[in-house]
């Protein structure tokens, strides 16, 4: 009997726990999604779909040090980028502005390095604030002119991206600007000081001189935004707001304000995410080619959809998106395009969509579970 009611009780947390079941959600969408893809890869060529398709994605990220450490490079800035999707999400607003804020967030970190020659922390401090600051134009917009912040913040994505690469290029003049690799001068040439230290974990993943502790950064900020959101005031007025603003207003808190810093935070984290990736020497700008906005920016957007907008979770989804994209790149050209690991990463995110719905039938599941084993027991005595 104990034994009976000690599964009741367990079934019942389970049903009842949004964690467990935002969780169950993401996993289910994860399954499906590679299965839809294994089927994508047999449609473009049966006879390599799992053999030289889907395990090659699978495996690569563990097949050397070097792969892992690529991983966790590139993971660094996509949490960042998914927190500042995820924390406007919470609030109530779409921030597909991460894109241009991660922009100006990459030309401070860069120009804090290249021309002032400031160490690594301050030129991330640079990077967070000029992305705080054009989070914030949106968020201004929303609050006092009621201007919904998707249509601004996609204006002022280009208008960034165009004016980060004007200042960069400079003419082909810039002290930013390397006429020699067209792209800005490499930090580990100009500005060794302003580099994430590596603390030896470039060692760790195969002498990779891109593995910083910028995963540790980004995973400290996770638990920053949780503990903001889920335990504190501050972060209960900002999710009423994002719930309901008429009733918020009545309860005296004010909308407008949270607004803005909502806008502004999440500004902030994406432009730390540009610093995390450039200080990291990941890549250099090229001022010159880069007229598309850069894809970490909407990655994110996967990153918060997948984690169901939770800070750990975005860190986990963050890992995973990550993960497959190094695995696409690991694909023998001879049978598929590099691209197909984007494809299959897009069939997860769409797959999210249905999370509600995965949701519900978990929680029904358990429910009628729940009752079978009350039945078990001779009813409700």
């Amino acid at each position: 009997m104990d034994n009976k009611q000690g599964k009741q009780s367990l079934i019942s947390r389970l049903a009842s726990s949004e964690a467990f079941l935002s969780v169950a959600a993401s996993l289910i969408c994860i399954v499906i999604g590679l299965l839809l893809g294994t089927v994508v890869l047999a449609i473009i060529n049966a006879e390599h779909a799992i053999g030289d398709g889907l395990m090659v994605i699978i495996k690569s990220g563990f097949k050397s040090p070097r792969n892992m450490g690529t991983v966790l490079a590139n993971a660094a800035p996509l949490i960042m980028t998914g927190l500042s999707v995820g924390f406007a999400f919470k609030t109530g607003l779409f921030n597909i502005g991460a894109a241009g804020q991660y922009t100006l967030g990459a030309f401070g970190a860069l120009y804090c390095a290249i021309v002032l020659q400031l160490p690594w922390y301050l030129c991330l401090l640079a990077a967070m604030l000029l992305g705080a600051l054009w989070g914030a134009i949106p968020g201004i917009f929303k609050a006092y002119l009621n201007i919904n912040e998707v249509i601004t913040a996609i204006m002022f994505n280009w208008i960034g991206l165009y004016l980060v690469n004007d200042i960069m290029y400079g003419k082909g003049q810039s002290p930013m600007y390397d006429l020699a690799t067209t792209k800005t001068f490499s930090l580990r040439k100009v500005a060794k000081g302003s580099m994430i230290p590596s603390c030896g974990m470039s060692d760790m993943f195969g002498k990779l001189q891109s593995v910083t502790i910028a995963i540790f950064i980004a995973i400290f900020f996770a638990i920053i935004v949780y503990i903001v959101l889920s335990k504190t005031t501050f972060g209960y007025e900002l999710k009423a707001c994002g719930f309901n603003k008429h009733a918020a207003q009545y309860a005296g808190i004010n909308d407008k304000r949270n607004i803005i810093l909502s806008m502004t935070i999440a500004g902030a984290l994406a432009g730390v995410g540009a610093g995390l990736y450039y200080l990291s020497t990941v890549a250099e700008w090229n001022p010159q080619v880069s007229t598309a906005l850069p894809a970490l920016g909407f990655n994110g957007i996967s990153a918060a959809l997948l984690a169901c907008s939770n800070p750990i979770g975005t860190v986990f989804s963050s890992l995973f998106i990550s993960y497959i994209t190094v695995g696409g790149t690991k694909l023998s050209t001879q049978y598929y395009t590099k691209e197909i690991a984007d494809v299959i990463t897009a069939l997860i995110i769409y797959l999210c969509a249905f999370s509600m719905l995965f949701r519900n039938r978990i929680r029904a599941m358990l429910t009628g579970k729940n009752r079978r084993v009350n039945v078990g027991k001779g009813g409700n005595d």
